[in-house]
């Protein structure tokens, strides 16, 4: 973990707005996962969407872990960051018919969560290897717009449609070689885990589906967001998840591969977005801190609802009081926070947003016209990688540079 005075040092070296990571804990995370699940063919393949900076995914490929990719952008990404085709699997939804025939051009793992696509697959690409996602009909996750399964959710095959899936593999000669689900983003509940798989697993069966080499259980492992929330016992689901794995893989009649796709659990805490309070100001009953960031930079509150924790890095002694936390943007809801309290706050304190890893820059933009931060990776004690924001000037120059008609 990045300590206060460290990350009030970067802050003065490279400016604010500004994201840190700790590389550090990114690959603890990434190992920890081994250590909790005890699987002989336990394979992690890190939700890149979750956050893409390309210093983070070089530490994680030089580790050996895979990548899950949701668009065509994601899998050139990967490509070019030197990630093997085998080591990536390409989960899009609602996939044009363009953008599948790039990516299978690509020759990565195709993940297809529709009948409709697979009927097209069938009919045009007779002989393929596929991954089928299905919906795995449980229904968890931290906020409604993240949960993935059940009767609400666009994601995924039925699981009461497997005998048309069956037909349509036939008639195409498809080899599906996994099957995929996938539960929702910060599950809440260890049970919904084992019920999704056993899901799953219900009709990964030999009769069904003979030339299986995996099956992908996808993500959604919570981290702590709010101080007082406790820390899930991932030992004892690891070793649940484990057995479980293992009774199924025997009635099945063979080992298989068994996949995650974590992306908030690996990055998330390790993430941090520094800003810089300008502005206080006391409006009857609201005391607000005005600071050069806003939402575009980290729209999970405003989104979500999101928590994050936030620390006074300039003044953390200071007499507490409860404050609005508020950003540069022309919304009323721009808040990073809402009566939170914090140590005081005066002008120029810098600030730093917590579990500012995950969801935060990669779903960033630049509303207002405001660029987006720099960004800051640390690991074995030192700046392993940096990129500045752009100016404002250089921001204007681009779009219009983008938008010019030839």
């Amino acid at each position: 973990m990045i300590s206060h005075a460290r990350l009030l040092e970067l802050a003065r070296e490279y400016g604010t707005p500004l994201f840190v990571y700790d590389g550090d804990m990114v690959l603890e995370r990434y190992r920890d996962l081994f250590r909790f699940i005890p699987c002989e063919k336990l394979r992690i393949c890190y939700a890149m969407k979750a956050n893409y900076n390309p210093a983070l995914l070089t530490l994680l490929r030089d580790a050996g872990a895979g990548l899950d990719t949701v668009s065509p952008g994601e899998v050139l990404y990967a490509l070019k960051l030197g990630f093997p085709r085998e080591r990536i699997i390409y989960t899009a939804n609602n996939m044009t018919d363009a953008e599948f025939e790039q990516v299978l051009a690509l020759g990565v793992t195709m993940n297809i969560g529709s009948l409709s696509r697979l009927a097209k697959i069938a009919k045009h690409h007779p002989g393929i290897r596929i991954c089928l996602r299905f919906n795995p009909d449980v229904c968890d996750g931290d906020s409604e717009k993240t949960m993935t399964g059940g009767d609400l959710t666009k994601f995924g095959i039925l699981l009461d449609a497997v005998d048309e899936v069956r037909r349509l593999v036939r008639e195409g000669n498809l080899r599906v070689i996994g099957l995929h689900e996938h539960t929702g983003s910060g599950l809440q509940h260890a049970e919904s885990v084992y019920r999704s798989m056993a899901n799953l697993m219900a009709i990964a069966t030999p009769e069904n589906f003979p030339d299986l080499e995996f099956l992908d259980f996808g993500g959604g492992f919570k981290v702590p967001y709010k101080p007082d929330e406790k820390r899930i016992d991932y030992v004892s689901m690891g070793a649940e998840i484990a057995r479980r794995f293992e009774a199924f893989t025997a009635k099945y009649g063979r080992k298989l591969d068994m996949y995650f796709e974590p992306g908030k659990y690996m990055v998330a805490e390790a993430g941090y977005l520094l800003v810089e309070v300008n502005t206080l100001k006391r409006n009857r009953t609201r005391l607000i801190a005005g600071c050069n960031s806003g939402f575009p930079q980290l729209i999970r509150p405003v989104l979500y609802n999101a928590y994050h924790q936030i620390w006074n890095l300039s003044n953390p002694c200071g007499t507490p009081q409860v404050y609005d936390v508020c950003g540069n943007i022309c919304e009323t809801g721009d808040r990073f926070a809402e009566q939170r309290e914090l140590p005081e706050i005066r002008e120029y304190d810098i600030l730093a947003i917590g579990n500012a890893g995950a969801y935060c820059y990669s779903m960033g933009g630049v509303y207002n016209l405001r660029p987006m931060p720099g960004e800051v990776i640390l690991h074995d004690g030192k700046v392993f990688a940096a990129h500045r924001g752009l100016t404002s000037e250089e921001l204007a120059d681009r779009i219009l540079e983008e938008n010019r008609f030839k």
